[in-house]
């Protein structure tokens, strides 16, 4: 099969939507050489790029295709699809080129959250109405609808009374360098690179409200005169990062808190915005700390569990089921509880131990090859 893909967050997203879109096309071109694997980038990319001897990047060549790139990926690339052969096209993050339907060609999207339907307080207006009409003309108009977890099926179903039958669950894998122990020459390599301290609690997501970073600070704060052990911080944000900031400074906790983010080496470094020092950074942490109010999946938490890294982590939303039996729950909205988790974790090497060898355990019904041997069957069931 000639395969297409919306390749937009492959090539310029360094978050959740980024590390999904090349996830899968790098285990797609690595397990299933027998098809060709064509990439629609919107415009040239010097952040990521995602090669393989399958896969061929295809970029707007006409004037008013790259003049106007955004209408040449939501609809006017159909015209590219038929050149190329296209059997199938995958929109990898909520969306499908408009009129797709009309081709001849199958098409599948992958839904990973209703975030913007739940708690629309937390966007733009005017973006609320934007992702709300992208997602529901994908999901009435792709032959199939892939959810990434239970909780994101269920919301399809009740947002958009999509039917049940047309929905099927993948969850989804990351990165297999995750899974590969670092030496111990890269892993200190990496810890001088970006001056981190012997030991650290970790955060890895965007500093927005509904990830909840504030509640963890707060929950530092709670044990400042109990454990010295910092936070360390990845992730960028806006308003509510200064919200976090402020608290931060009001309460003196800058040696306690390290925005990596932030910092010089982290700007420069490509390693850092690339992603690839991630597992190192992850697998010398104490654990992850991410008690988010609700997510689609919540990759940190499986990018952790395959570090051998204990997670804290919400008893909300769709987080126990990336989380599995060896995670620590919390109710996210309740610091004493975060604090109590990492005191236990910092405290308890035994029970820490027992957590990475249950959280393991439960990665391994994510691996790579279960993953994307599960997406190939559900292109060839829409390809019958």
């Amino acid at each position: 099969m000639n395969i297409g893909f919306d390749a937009k967050r492959a090539y310029h997203n360094g978050t959740g939507l980024g590390h999904y879109s090349r996830t899968l096309l790098q285990l797609l071109d690595t397990h299933h050489p027998e098809h060709d694997y064509f990439l629609f980038n919107p415009k040239p990319s010097t952040r990521f790029t995602v090669t393989g001897d399958h896969i061929h990047e295809v970029l707007p060549t006409g004037f008013f295709d790259k003049t106007f790139s955004a209408a040449w990926r939501s609809s006017w690339v159909k015209k590219d699809l038929r050149r190329l052969k296209i059997d199938l096209y995958h929109g990898l993050s909520h969306e499908i080129p408009a009129g797709i339907h009309k081709t001849g060609i199958r098409s599948v999207v992958t839904i990973h959250d209703l975030i913007h339907e739940r708690h629309p307080e937390q966007y733009n207006a005017i973006d609320v109405k934007i992702y709300s009409r992208k997602f529901r003309y994908a999901c009435a108009h792709a032959d199939k609808v892939i959810a990434i977890s239970e909780q994101t099926k269920k919301d399809i179903i009740d947002f958009y009374k999509t039917p049940e039958e047309k929905i099927v669950v993948c969850y989804q894998s990351c990165n297999p360098a995750f899974g590969n122990i670092q030496g111990e020459e890269e892993m200190q390599s990496v810890r001088k690179k970006y001056a981190l301290p012997p030991q650290y609690f970790l955060y890895v997501g965007s500093i927005i409200e509904r990830k909840n970073l504030l509640n963890i600070v707060k929950a530092i704060f709670l044990l400042r005169n109990e454990l010295t052990i910092p936070l360390v911080v990845i992730g960028e944000g806006g308003r509510y990062k200064q919200q976090v900031m402020d608290f931060i400074k009001q309460n003196r906790l800058e040696e306690k808190i390290i925005i990596l983010s932030d910092s010089a080496a982290a700007k420069q470094e490509i390693g850092f915005r690339q992603a690839t020092d991630f597992p190192a950074i992850y697998q010398m942490a104490t654990a992850m700390i991410y008690p988010s109010f609700f997510e689609g999946f919540g990759i940190p938490v499986l990018e952790a569990l395959w570090s051998r890294l204990p997670v804290i982590t919400s008893n909300v939303s769709c987080l126990p089921e990336a989380g599995g039996p060896g995670a620590y729950y919390v109710n996210p909205a309740n610091a004493e509880e975060i604090a109590a988790g990492m005191q236990k974790i910092y405290t308890d090497p035994a029970f820490a131990d027992e957590m990475r060898e249950k959280g393991l355990a439960h990665a391994r019904s994510f691996a790579p090859e279960l993953y994307v041997n599960n997406m190939m069957n559900i292109y060839k069931s829409v390809c019958r």
